[in-house]
């Protein structure tokens, strides 16, 4: 490995160091857009719950926001519970907006890699060709010994870019599509959650749902 890197010329250094700033990136991606550390479940029954409790105050409201990116949304719209529903979507939207900045955190750096690696390679195999041709312009082109360095120098790079490049591409594209997919459940919860809290939508409380169809019983046994 060390005598590629070393044929490679002085392009490879730059190359190594976006392979494992990309490996870094990656990593700490994975980790942070798992689906349940920015999305979990049974917040908006909760948030339902603490409603029909009269329980939403400051502590709860802090709780909600240090739970989740979407409980961080959430909470920006049950400040303005008691305004009307455009104005509870102004909140929403506004801590969407840096929410979702905050997702999106070292892609541009991701995509920025993807795209010059392979330029590094390409540099790195014009260097080579020059090599090739300054080695002819010298010695000609009867020893093939001569050549090697450059030609080498060329394809290694040229190899070493795209390797970095590619699957550097396919993470960033991968990434973007789990944002993508993020923030549209984030837009739905945060919906559900106006409609409920305006009553324009049923709850997702089970018990609540049981409570109703008790009720509706109750009134079929009055009329027969």
């Amino acid at each position: 490995m060390l005598e590629l890197v070393e044929s490679g010329g002085w392009l490879m250094l730059p190359i190594l160091l976006c392979s494992v700033i990309a490996l870094a990136i990656t990593g700490e991606r994975f980790w942070a857009l798992q689906r349940k550390r920015i999305c979990p479940d049974n917040l908006v029954p909760q948030i339902w719950q603490w409603s029909k409790n009269k329980q939403i105050n400051a502590r709860q409201l802090s709780e909600l926001r240090n739970n989740s990116p979407l409980g961080r949304v959430l909470a920006a719209g049950l400040v303005n519970l008691h305004h009307d529903r455009e104005i509870m979507k102004e909140s929403i939207e506004d801590s969407g907006r840096h929410v979702v900045a905050e997702l999106e955190r070292y892609l541009n750096t991701l995509g920025t890699i993807a795209a010059i690696s392979p330029l590094l390679g390409l540099l790195g195999t014009v260097f080579g060709m020059i090599k090739v041709f300054t080695a002819i312009t010298v010695a000609g082109v009867g020893n093939p010994a001569v050549l090697a360095g450059g030609i080498s120098e060329a394809l290694i790079t040229t190899a070493a870019g795209l390797s970095v490049a590619i699957p550097t591409l396919m993470f960033y594209r991968f990434f973007r599509g789990r944002i993508d997919e993020l923030v549209i459940t984030m837009e739905k919860e945060a919906l559900k959650m106006v409609e409920i809290l305006h009553g324009d939508r049923e709850s997702d409380d089970p018990a609540k749902d049981a409570f109703g169809a008790g009720n509706d019983k109750s009134s079929n046994r009055g009329r027969g």
